[in-house]
């Protein structure tokens, strides 16, 4: 499961290079996140996109929690801000957005719990050298009708991670972990114009197990669901892992 991670403005700077050598950048590029190490759902979340109009790489912000445009709320009674990879297909509020609506969301590591209630002790997982890293995700545009149509705030971008058994070095901490995509499927994933099936996440899920065996996860010190900043992904000195 992935229920909270972090994101530094690093990404600006990343980002925007990984998509200069795509060459694919529009005119009106624009890399304006800032640094946020509490990242909730149904806060905002850093995703790359594949523009099915003008097939050009976007940078957005999305609401985290997929909304599919029927609902009539943006919060729904279920939990979307994740989506189980197996059999993802099958359900209805995932099948069109894995057909044309994928997303890279940003990251530059999550947190987990392991222990009982009252007793969990968190970690801080993430790349060993801290590289970018890019979930697979899934995405779709919300209409508020409460706004006027020439409202710009009209359209609300929402997204969800999708999540798989956890590999075996982070089994012991949590039996979920998110899809985690090398940077080199990030435009397969994306790309609008190949129609999305459950082989296709299946072959996400198998890169996404390659890349989770390499991650490095630290015990960090307890925190506060209101608490940022960088401390909170600090390693505690004696308990690196």
């Amino acid at each position: 499961m992935c229920g909270r991670f972090a994101m530094d403005d690093r990404v600006n700077a990343e980002i925007t290079e990984f998509v200069e050598r795509t060459g694919r950048r529009p005119e009106d590029w624009r890399a304006d996140w800032e640094e946020a190490y509490n990242i909730a759902p149904t806060e905002d979340v850093p995703v790359l996109i594949d523009s099915a109009k003008d097939r050009e790489l976007r940078f957005e912000r999305a609401h985290w929690s997929l909304v599919p445009g029927w609902s009539k709320e943006l919060k729904l009674k279920f939990p979307t801000f994740n989506a189980r990879a197996e059999g993802i297909v099958e359900k209805s509020t995932w099948r069109k957005p894995v057909q044309s609506h994928r997303a890279i969301v940003l990251a530059r590591g999550y947190y987990e719990w392991q222990g009982e209630k009252g007793h969990k002790t968190p970690y801080f997982i993430r790349y060993p050298d801290d590289q970018l890293m890019g979930f697979a995700g899934l995405y779709s545009w919300w209409r508020d009708h409460t706004k006027a149509d020439d409202d710009p705030d009209r359209w609300v971008l929402t997204a969800t991670i999708l999540t798989s058994d956890a590999v075996q070095t982070l089994a012991d901490i949590h039996d979920r972990n998110p899809v985690i995509l090398p940077e080199d499927m990030w435009l397969h994933w994306i790309d609008p114009s190949i129609v999305g099936d459950q082989a296709l996440v299946d072959d996400a899920v198998a890169a996404g197990v390659a890349e989770a065996q390499t991650l490095r996860f630290d015990r960090i010190a307890s925190f506060s669901t209101k608490d940022d900043g960088p401390q909170l992904i600090e390693p505690l000195a004696d308990q690196q892992s």
